[in-house]
């Protein structure tokens, strides 16, 4: 229900502001009145909730708690008051009495989510929206369940495997700020009036800016962190280094797996729920999580809008691994899209996870090489002095 702010004057012609939901804007004026009060302006206002934006697996148990308790004959506005009552931490229950009190009023559960102000996702709305016109909400909450809880394991998965790779860079950096700073200068006192090799002289002049000018590079540091996150923020940027990593050798290819793997999951439960195609497409394609291969769905979709085949219009899309397109045809030939989406979803989630194995193999690696790289760099740049010093006194 829209909630209305209001200025209104009483019999003693006081000003009186005040917010009041109510179904209109003349509903409002009638309720003022029979207080004695006269409506001056009256605006319709934005409810806004500053909830808590609800994690995969968290929504894998909101869904799987529906799908119990509508099985076992419990009403919704009873499920909810229950979870809401239950040992979760104060953001979820603010979440679940926000819905609570939706649902009271006698709104749906799909408008009570979308009442939150950004806790569920778009893609989980609108499956509960298709779960609500058909009947089936129970079959629908279980099989977003499943859905968020593959969605969990498979970011898990990415940050378990890629904590190692982040750990080796920040150690790498501060092994080198350790060098610089604290153990290179002590050597460098002993090479005073001695002819010095490029690289060392090298090492000295970084040293001796990182030891007297260290604010310097504080500042630098945080200043590119800022411009970095600015930049990112602008949509072409964006759009432009999503699009590079598709691009990079080896990571490009793994990459397309994942983000092919999530596409196939999002649009096999969507289309399997009875949700039109033209609306899958939209909120997979929005779901995918980079912005260069969102760029080209409508496109796509104004394509299938026109009667073209879905397997034709991804196909046009830059960056799906070429699997999706022939499996998509298949199931189009065959007349069983649905069964074959679900099938190259759980295909897709496998390779996903293999892919994600074989970037960090790929990553470890490297991060070794220029760590080696960097302190072999500082150790040749003292030993190549320290054998000149054992020469002349030789």
């Amino acid at each position: 229900m829209p909630v209305y702010k209001y200025t209104a004057k009483n019999l003693q012609s006081q000003m009186i502001k005040g917010t009041m939901e109510a179904a209109s804007a003349d509903t409002v004026r009638r309720t003022l009145r029979q207080n004695n009060e006269f409506a001056l302006q009256i605006h319709e206002v934005q409810e806004h909730h500053r909830a808590y934006k609800l994690k995969p697996m968290e929504l894998s148990d909101f869904s799987r708690q529906i799908a119990s308790m509508l099985s076992s004959g419990i009403t919704m506005i009873r499920a909810i008051k229950i979870m809401e009552e239950r040992d979760v931490k104060p953001a979820i229950k603010k979440v679940y009495g926000i819905l609570y009190q939706e649902i009271q009023r006698g709104n749906t559960l799909s408008y009570a989510m979308e009442s939150t102000g950004g806790s569920f996702p778009e893609l989980l709305i609108n499956m509960y929206k298709s779960g609500e016109a058909s009947g089936q909400m129970e079959g629908t909450a279980r099989k977003m369940a499943d859905h968020y809880e593959k969605e969990h394991k498979l970011r898990g998965k990415i940050k378990s495997a890629m904590t190692y790779p982040v750990i080796l860079f920040f150690i790498t950096i501060a092994v080198v700020v350790l060098i610089f700073t604290l153990i290179l200068p002590q050597f460098f006192t002993l090479f005073e009036g001695i002819e010095l090799p490029a690289i060392t002289q090298f090492m000295i002049n970084i040293s001796n800016s990182m030891t007297t000018y260290w604010y310097i590079y504080i500042i630098g540091s945080l200043i590119l962190v800022v411009l970095g996150g600015f930049l990112i923020a602008i949509p072409s940027v964006k759009k432009g280094l999503d699009h590079f990593k598709l691009k990079i050798p080896k990571i490009g290819k793994l990459m397309k797996i994942i983000y092919t793997a999530r596409f196939a999951r999002t649009l096999s439960s969507l289309y399997s729920s009875g949700l039109a195609m033209i609306n899958a497409l939209t909120i997979s394609g929005s779901t995918i999580g980079n912005t260069y291969l969102q760029s080209q769905f409508p496109h796509a979709i104004d394509q299938v809008r026109n009667g073209e085949p879905l397997s034709a219009s991804i196909q046009t899309i830059q960056g799906f691994d070429a699997k999706l397109v022939s499996t998509i045809y298949i199931g189009e030939e065959s007349g069983n899209l649905d069964s074959m989406l679900e099938s190259v979803a759980d295909s897709f989630d496998y390779e996903a996870e293999m892919a994600t194995t074989r970037l960090v193999t790929f990553i470890e690696p490297i991060m070794i090489i220029i760590m080696a790289t960097i302190v072999g760099g500082i150790m040749l740049s003292v030993m190549l002095p320290i054998m000149t010093l054992y020469q002349n006194i030789g």
